[in-house]
Order: C-alpha cells, then structure tokens, then sequence
C-alpha cells in the first residue's frame, strides 16, 4: 500500500516592492490600527523556517505585484529586486504591476530570476505566441507537481498604454482548461498549482468553471483570507499585501490532496530577519535613505487606503491636487496599495512615494456634468459587476468635491441615485473644472480641454504639505453605497 507524501506550499503576494519593515493596518473591533509588519529578511526567514522544517518537501510561490510599488523599485525599474528574489528561491512566479516598465524592461528583468515567469495570458501582439511559458513541472519528494500562471488581465484594458506595448492579455478561462488536461492527461502530474493575478472575485468563478485544479493561490485583490475557501475540488488562498503576510498550505497527497492545513502567517516585527537577505536589503537601500527619510508634514488624521469607497489617504492626495489647481472637483485612480501613516505622526518623503510610486503628473480638464455621470456609471460597474469577469480591478475612483449616492446591487449603467458637485445637484448639461492624476484619474473618452501641468503628484503634496501644519483629510462621504 502507497503511503501518502508531504509538501509544503508558501505563497506571496502583492508586496509591491516593499522591502523593508513599515507600517500595516490591522483592525481591532470597530477600528484600525497600525503595526509594523514585512520586509523581505523577515518573508526569507520564515521560508527559510519552512523548508528547515520539511527539507526537500518545499515549493515557495510569487503571485506578482512584486517589482514596483516604492521609490527604489521604479527608480531601478525593479532590478533592485532581483538578486533578493533569486537569493530566498522562489520556485515560479505571474504578473501585473511589473508591466509598469513596459513589457521589454520586464521580459529583460525576468530573463535575470532564477525561477521562471508563467502566464498563459499573455501574447505578443504580432506573433500571437505566448510572451512567458504557460506552465512548468517541479519533482519533489516523489511527487510532480504542474505549475500554471495567470497574469492580471487588466494590464491592457484600464492601465496605461505603455504597460501593454506590443502586447495583449486575455482572462485565460479558454486557456486553463487546456493546460490542465494536458498536465493531468500527459504530463501525468500528482497535482495542479494555478498561481494567478486575477483577483479572488474572477479566480472564484475560474474554479467553478474549470475542473481539475488542486491549489489555486489568489492575489491581486489584496485579500487576507484567514481559512481557505474550498470550490470544485479546488483549495483557494490569498494572504493579504505589501508582504506582512505569507500564506502556507501543508498537504497530504495521496492520489490528490487527502489533507491540508492552512496558516495565514503575520510577517510581524517579531519575526527574526534572515541576516543575509537583511544585509542586501540594507545595503540596496542606502543611497535613498536621506532623500526618502527627510520629514516634510504630520498628519491628524490616520491615513490609509483600506476601504472600497473612499479612502483618507487618497482624501489627501485629491486636496493637494485641488489646492494646486483651484478645480471644482479631483480623481485618482482607486489604487489598493500604499502603507498607512499612523495618526500623530510624521510624513516623510518615502510615504509620498507610497501613495503615488510612478509620480505621475497632475493634469486639468474641463467635464460635463453628463460625462461625470456616466464615468462614475462606469467605474462602479467595473468595480461592482455582477459578472466578476467584467471587474477591472481597484477600489472605486476616488473623488473631491463631489458627493455620489449609489445603489451597489442595481444593475450596470442605474447604480447612481444622486450626485452632487461642491454641495449642489448635478447640472448635466453645465461644464465643470477638474483635476486628476494623469495616467488614471479621467479615462481619454471623458472631458476636453486636457492638459498635463509641470507638476508631479509628490511635488504636489510636497508643496501643499508646506503650506499647512497638520494634515486633515477625514472620510467625506464623497461616494456611498445607500
């Protein structure tokens, strides 16, 4: 009788290139708090834990979002990353924000790991051939194991055109089910690990729909999934952002999974750093600690983006837009990622860079009271669609000087139930000024008159933070589910 085998699973996600520890928020009852947490020598050691304690039983997985996110990675456009990531081992790895370099930076970046780039979603435009291997095979305690990749599909559909240059992306539903038989059927594999970016909403309907996954590790929507989530044999996971958590899966395989535990594990300060990993890290961040460190404001208010709807990090950013712009109204993007900054505290450089990494521009625009509705129409259906698959990643747009009401469970295009812009109803038909963060703020299809300042979004706060003695950027009720 065939006894069943062991094998570990560590999952990261999300990090976002934030090699050091920082703040994270965590709640506590009926509010947050913030904690430090992270940093690549403490993600190492807790690998480097797992595989101390199941010697050649260990696969150590990436699910992207890892090479751009701070100041130091898109100033080296993420080669700062590299030799730490080779240094832990990971055993594969998928994509979404490391597109932001363009796709040639990114193919040079994953030709120097030392683990391979999976993603059956990703073809060059002229080809038609898949831009990264689909999937690949690691032996390990007697055991084969398939490994497929699904990159964020959203990369050429809502993000600048630059990330998708020659290149284009589709959800990989039609693919999987391919890569799986083939793996099962001819490959003859004990077990199929999907590591995906296409967010926990769209990667729950793809297990749904197709048969045959053991292990789908989740990412992109920045979920700390506590206890596994269990759908058509499939065992899903996610562990939470910024790398102040990591996920473990220990199974039992005995002609498919016949047991598994599951930890959502803290990478908390607590945690003892890898030495090794800690002196790369520090040496790496070196020559940006006195731009990064200086100190330019504090803030009254506890500045976070962990919230659907409106966020008071992004509450701040919107005011120093529309103090240096004078507009009626401000949009950003409704990114997840950016590491709090604890009420009472300090902001220094390096938490701008946060907020906003690319540093793009701050531009003005000239929009319809008519387009405003039917732009927010839009980015609600795109955030709330009933068909995951139809959801384009991110929070809900974030707003200033408008007030939404809205219906989160109406169908597409009848969401909205009042908007108001500084206190009175919405005239469709007057014209409104507005400010908003280049790349994402107001889609090209929406406003006239564009026009891109000489001013960056950190010189922006920099500049508004110089002009106040405490930041205040309380939530607003600028967009609410009714």
């Amino acid at each position: 009788m065939l006894m069943s085998k062991q094998l570990t699973i560590m999952q990261m996600n999300d990090t976002h290139g934030y090699l050091e520890l920082h703040n994270e928020l965590f709640w506590k009852g009926d509010h947050p708090v913030c904690r430090k947490a992270g940093g690549y020598a403490r993600i190492a050691s807790i690998i480097q834990n797992a595989r101390d304690q199941n010697r050649d039983r260990v696969l150590a997985f990436d699910c992207g979002d890892t090479i751009h996110g701070t100041y130091p990675c898109v100033e080296t456009e993420g080669e700062i990353m590299v030799p730490i990531l080779n240094k832990i081992g990971f055993d594969a790895m998928t994509a979404h924000w490391e597109f932001a370099y363009g796709p040639e930076q990114f193919k040079k970046i994953s030709k120097q790991l030392d683990y391979p780039m999976l993603a059956i979603n990703c073809y060059d435009r002229d080809t038609g051939r898949l831009v990264f291997s689909p999937y690949t095979i690691k032996e390990i305690n007697g055991l084969k194991v398939g490994i497929i990749g699904i990159a964020a599909t959203i990369v050429d559909k809502v993000m600048p055109e630059s990330f998708s240059e020659g290149v284009r992306f589709t959800l990989g539903n039609e693919e999987l089910p391919g890569y799986v038989e083939k793996l099962r059927n001819e490959e003859r594999v004990d077990l199929v690990v999907v590591v995906s970016h296409l967010g926990f909403p769209q990667e729950m309907k793809l297990v749904q729909e197709v048969p045959g996954i053991d292990i789908l590790l989740s990412s992109h929507t920045h979920n700390r999934l506590h206890e596994p989530v269990q759908a058509n044999g499939t065992i899903l996971i996610q562990s939470g952002c910024h790398g102040s958590f990591l996920g473990r899966l220990d199974l039992e395989i005995d002609d498919g999974v016949k047991n598994f535990r599951h930890q959502l594990i803290t990478v908390g300060e607590d945690v003892e750093p890898d030495r090794e990993i800690n002196d790369m890290v520090e040496k790496a961040m070196e020559p940006y600690r006195p731009f990064l460190e200086e100190k330019l404001g504090k803030t009254g208010t506890f500045l976070h983006r962990y919230a659907v709807l409106e966020s008071t990090m992004d509450n701040f950013l919107l005011d120093s837009i529309m103090d240096l712009t004078g507009a009626e109204m401000a949009f950003s993007n409704g990114w997840r990622y950016g590491a709090p900054i604890p009420a009472g505290g300090g902001i220094a450089r390096n938490d701008l860079y946060n907020i906003v990494p690319a540093n793009p521009h701050i531009s003005t625009a000239e929009i319809t009271g008519r387009e405003l509705w039917d732009m927010m129409e839009e980015n609600l259906e795109r955030t709330f669609s009933r068909d995951p698959y139809r959801q384009m990643g991110g929070y809900v747009k974030r707003c200033a000087g408008i007030n939404l009401y809205f219906k989160i469970e109406n169908p597409a295009g009848e969401r909205i139930q009042e908007l108001f812009v500084q206190g009175k109803r919405l005239d469709p038909d007057k014209t409104y000024s507005a400010a908003y963060i280049t790349t994402q703020g107001i889609p090209a299809e929406y406003g006239r008159e564009k026009r891109n300042l000489d001013v960056r979004a950190v010189e922006g706060m920099e500049s508004y933070l110089s002009g106040i003695d405490t930041v205040k950027a309380e939530i607003r009720d600028t967009v609410v589910a009714v």
